[in-house]
């Protein structure tokens, strides 16, 4: 009995040692601009069933992203809705400066989902008596927002419509004012709002600096290697496929 109780205990014990050294899922978090939280849910499902990496992704407006890199927050990458913010924090060391690079250039559309109530069609309708406010992403904090603004200059309606403004931290929480009724339209980005009800429409891209959108690698990062596969993986056929899919243009 007891060379085969010898045996179990080895066996266990190779079991236990075997549990330990089985690593952990790896993990990189993503400091992601607001207009890319549909199309990186799928971007992170097709680089983890490729890679087994798994990508945690905190959105929010650009310029604050951009601050909170500044000061030394934890994140591995930055894809912002910009390449002015990008290339400011490479030029202070914050960002790696090979690694910079544009991977889509958005579009700005209006969007209502009351399409019945507000009767739009094109910017000339936003001056309707029927729309009382316009919801737009602070201009200071969001490229999207400060597109619609150029937008809107550019197009002689600025000034008319000014007074139906109201301002959103970011595209997203713009986007969800128009759903929620608490605005009757919303300048967003067009991959927030391509497959939803209602009526979209795609501005102009004369009427504003295009949207030329980059990323780059943390400086300070210890997870450098695996936000190059992720840089990798959306700069590559896949990733470029699924971002044409939601809308944007590619480089």
């Amino acid at each position: 009995m007891r060379p085969r109780f010898t045996v179990w205990i080895c066996c266990v014990a190779g079991l236990l040692a075997s549990c330990e050294r089985t690593p952990q899922t790896a993990k990189l978090t993503v400091a992601a601009a607001a207009n890319l939280t549909d199309v990186f849910a799928d971007v992170g499902r097709a680089f983890h069933a490729q890679t087994g990496i798994e990508a945690v992704f905190s959105y929010g407006s650009t310029a604050q992203l951009a601050q909170q890199i500044d000061s030394g927050a934890p994140f591995d990458l930055f894809a912002a809705a910009d390449t002015e913010h990008v290339d400011s924090l490479v030029t202070a060391g914050k960002l790696m400066a090979g690694s910079r690079a544009v991977y889509a250039t958005g579009q700005l559309a209006l969007w209502s989902p009351h399409d019945e109530q507000a009767g739009l069609h094109n910017l000339q309708d936003l001056a309707s008596p029927e729309v009382h406010f316009i919801a737009i992403a602070q201009p200071e904090l969001a490229p999207y927002g400060q597109a619609a603004v150029e937008a809107l200059q550019h197009a002689g309606l600025w000034d008319v419509l000014k007074p139906k403004i109201v301002y959103a931290n970011s595209i997203s929480q713009a986007r969800q004012w128009a759903e929620s009724g608490n605005a009757d339209a919303a300048f967003t980005a067009y991959s927030l709002v391509l497959h939803d009800p209602g009526t979209i429409v795609k501005v102009e891209a004369a009427l504003y600096s295009p949207l030329e959108q980059s990323l780059a690698i943390v400086a300070n990062s210890p997870q450098n290697e695996l936000a190059n596969r992720f840089r990798s993986f959306l700069l590559g056929p896949e990733g470029r496929t699924i971002l044409a899919a939601h809308g944007y243009l590619l480089p």
